[in-house]
């Protein structure tokens, strides 16, 4: 079956007797790859190889799970976790492939939420070949342990020493929006931007305990992140892991007795702990960090991230009301009600630490999700209404605003439906167009809607290469069902910031003016294209349904007293006196051109090496 569009053209087998998919053998190495899935099956089980040029090809243990590292990462999910392997040393085709990796479809930025729908259920995943070895083969799951980087164990290089700030003098403190640091790219382009030692570091406070909500851990780099001074204070991971995964989360911590751990509960299926958020208690007061990278090396070494970093909170003086320190944007309330969704007595302490502080230094707005199904007035509380609600509430009409677009971009895609009118293009774009109370009942058509999402160009000439993709989880199971979506795609370059071979994990959102100088309003936050993330309504929409938990904080103009932001021309070197606001890529966007296909991670590409020589051959 082939799947054919201006967007990418994939060969597709529905082969019922083909539960797995079989290596292509070295002989038969096609400049037009395809990739064989049983698609009544969908399937959880592919194994994945980097193909290299002979001249390139390094030395390879014989058996890949065995591969020592400094630090190997315990995943966010089994589907997280797969990611990784595909982005394990480049390598040869070998005729006795290592065993393939077991994969549970239950997570979207992993690319296995094939589906939204409540009344699907997973699939049995295949059972794996017994491996030559005494461990048996009796539902025994093996962890894989992988080399630190994609490219080989030297990949990861020391920063030099003028890579990290020694001061706040280029923090440009009024948006309080930061992009990581990445390492390969000019100076110039990480003055102001910040590495999570720095954030960590006394620069900021003298740190007593801290929180860490993620999606994704590697607890022994997470601790050398720490400065020496602070690398034994109490540390809590907030996390979504069950089962096999939590318990490999645990053994990880078992060097750290100050390590202690929050289970997030995720009672719906697909849903994910997606939230990525810093609580940081100092002798000198307390501090907020949301953000969109995960607690792993390659998160903070070649991809474009985001944070907004709060304002260092004072405490308040003793016997203060519980309503006191709180921010014209509701801030502290916010937090708190977010906090207590998690239902966890894990949190109890820091929640009563926040009330005990002033928090009314806050400028920007919380939109959190948190799982669950939600009617009334608590409808308005998570995803994608609570941003319709703000929009509604703290913003005004603009002159011509159905020629205003809406801005979308995002390092990974759920499942739409069959055409735009399911989701993407009704509720989602009715939220994202919403513009003061006098805003249309239903989404202009005349707006424009333009989403921002890596080429496979994107991704091959980027400073990772191929390996980029494995943070870039958008299925062919998905794609081929939503060939209306590529339509809307525009590619990733951020020429402003530095940053165009830099791929992005960031999640943005925004609302642009006809000549893309102006913004009536901007969001990062950690969450995707999704109905998972962002929730779906139901039941006649009395009712909306929200699987994951997800942060993002909204920048709205009138908390700025301003009308709308100018867009920041000159990211880089940062400055404390612009008042721009720093889009981290290049406006307007470029649309795809009819040659470019949207990053897919689960089929070949051959036709061209990447930066490092590699192509990528997943079998």
């Amino acid at each position: 079956m082939s799947q054919d569009s201006q967007h990418g053209k994939w060969t597709i087998s529905d082969s019922e007797d083909e539960d797995n998919v079989i290596p292509p053998t070295p002989q038969k190495d096609s400049n037009k790859p395809s990739i064989k899935l049983d698609l009544e099956r969908k399937p959880d089980t592919i194994t994945t190889f980097f193909k290299q040029e002979p001249k390139l090809s390094p030395k390879r243990n014989e058996d890949t799970h065995s591969v020592k590292e400094p630090s190997a990462p315990s995943m966010g999910s089994e589907a997280r976790k797969a990611a990784h392997v595909n982005q394990t040393i480049p390598v040869k085709y070998e005729s006795n492939p290592s065993p393939s990796v077991k994969r549970k479809r239950e997570t979207e930025e992993a690319g296995w939420n094939l589906s939204s729908s409540d009344d699907e259920t997973p699939s049995p995943a295949p059972k794996k070949e017994p491996k030559k070895s005494n461990v048996s083969p009796k539902k025994k799951k093996t962890e894989d342990k992988r080399p630190p980087s994609p490219h080989g164990p030297n990949y990861y290089k020391e920063e030099p020493a003028d890579f990290f700030e020694t001061n706040l003098l280029s923090i440009n403190d009024m948006y309080r929006f930061y992009l990581n640091k990445v390492t390969g790219i000019p100076k110039k382009f990480n003055t102001g931007a910040l590495h999570i030692k720095e954030i960590l570091s006394p620069m900021f406070g003298t740190l007593k305990e801290s929180v860490q909500f993620n999606y994704c851990f590697d607890i022994p780099w997470m601790v050398e992140q720490y400065p020496p001074e602070f690398r034994d204070k109490p540390v809590i991971l907030v996390h979504g892991e069950k089962r096999e995964s939590k318990a490999r989360l645990i053994e990880q911590a078992k060097p750290y007795p100050h390590i202690r751990f929050c289970q997030a509960k995720l009672d719906i299926a697909f849903g994910t702990h997606h939230t990525k958020m810093m609580l940081l208690w100092y002798e000198e007061g307390f501090r907020v960090i949301i953000l969109t990278s995960n607690l792993i090396r390659a998160d903070w070494y070649q991809k474009t991230q985001g944070m907004w970093m709060s304002p260092l909170y004072p405490r308040l003086p003793e016997g203060s009301p519980e309503t006191a320190g709180e921010s014209p944007t509701n801030f502290k309330s916010d937090l708190l009600e977010y906090l207590e969704a998690y239902r966890a007595p894990e949190l109890a302490e820091w929640i009563d630490r926040i009330k005990q502080h002033d928090l009314s230094e806050t400028r920007v707005y919380l939109i959190g999700s948190t799982p669950g199904r939600y009617q009334g007035p608590a409808m308005q509380k998570w995803g994608h209404l609570r941003l319709r609600k703000l929009l509604s509430e703290h913003t005004k009409p603009v002159q011509n605003e159905e020629r205003w677009h809406v801005l979308g971009q995002f390092s990974s895609i759920g499942s739409m439906g069959l055409d735009k009118t399911k989701w993407l293009a009704a509720e989602f774009q009715r939220t994202l167009t919403t513009l003061g109370k006098a805003g249309k009942s239903v989404a202009s058509p005349e707006t424009q809607m333009l989403l921002v999402y890596p080429s496979v160009e994107n991704v091959r000439n980027s400073l990772e290469g191929y390996p980029a993709g494995g943070s870039l989880p958008y299925s062919i199971q998905t794609a081929q069902k939503q060939l209306w979506l590529h339509s809307y795609f525009h590619g990733w370059h951020a020429d402003v910031t530095g940053r165009s071979n830099a791929m992005p994990h960031i999640k943005t959102y925004m609302r642009v003016s006809p000549d893309f100088t102006q913004l009536a309003w901007f969001l990062v936050t950690s969450a995707n294209l999704s109905k998972a993330a962002w929730g779906a309504l139901e039941k006649n929409n009395t009712q909306i349904m929200v699987r994951s938990y997800e942060l993002g904080v909204l920048y709205l103009p009138s908390a700025f007293n301003m009308s709308t932001f100018p867009v920041e021309k000159n990211v880089f070197p940062a400055s404390s006196s612009s008042k721009g606001f720093p889009v981290p890529f290049d406006l307007p966007p470029q649309r795809y051109s009819s040659k470019d296909q949207p990053w897919i991670w689960n089929i070949p590409y051959t036709q061209a090496p990447d930066t490092h020589g590699n192509v990528w051959v997943p079998s």
